[in-house]
C-alpha cells in the first residue's frame, strides 16, 4: 500500500474516534466545546461529505482554522462567496454560511449560523 493511501487510512479511523468520542455521553459535551462535525457538498462532485474540526467561538461566528491547507481540500468549498455548511452544534442539528478566509498562508473558515428555528 502506498504511503499516501496509509496516511489517508490513518487519518479516515483518527476522524472516526473523534467522531465517536463526541457522541458519548460523558465525555461528547466536554468534546464539543471543541470540536464539531460539519458536513458540506462538494464543489465540483456535488457529493456530500461530513468530517470533524476543531472551532472556537467568535461573537456569533464559529471559526474553524485550517492545519496545514495546502494538504486539505474541504475549505476550498467555501472559497468566494461561500457555501452552506451544517453542523450539530451542542446536540443541535444547525445550519449556516461558511466563507473561507486566506491570509498569509493561514486559512480559516467562518461559519454564520442562521437562526434556530
Amino acid at each position: 500500500m502506498a504511503l499516501k493511501n496509509v496516511v489517508a487510512h490513518m487519518v479516515s479511523v483518527a476522524n472516526a474516534g473523534v467522531v465517536a468520542l463526541t457522541k458519548l455521553p460523558v465525555i461528547g459535551p466536554i468534546m464539543g466545546r471543541g470540536f464539531v462535525v460539519i458536513a458540506y457538498t462538494g464543489r465540483r462532485s456535488g457529493k456530500t461529505f461530513s468530517t470533524p474540526v476543531n472551532y472556537w467561538r467568535s461573537g456569533d461566528e464559529l471559526v474553524i482554522g485550517v492545519a496545514m491547507p495546502d494538504k486539505k481540500n474541504w475549505w476550498r468549498n467555501f472559497q468566494g462567496a461561500g457555501a452552506p455548511i451544517s453542523l450539530r452544534l451542542n446536540g443541535v442539528d444547525r445550519t449556516g454560511h461558511a466563507v473561507t478566509q486566506r491570509d498569509n498562508g493561514r486559512v480559516c473558515v467562518r461559519v454564520t449560523l442562521d437562526d434556530k428555528v
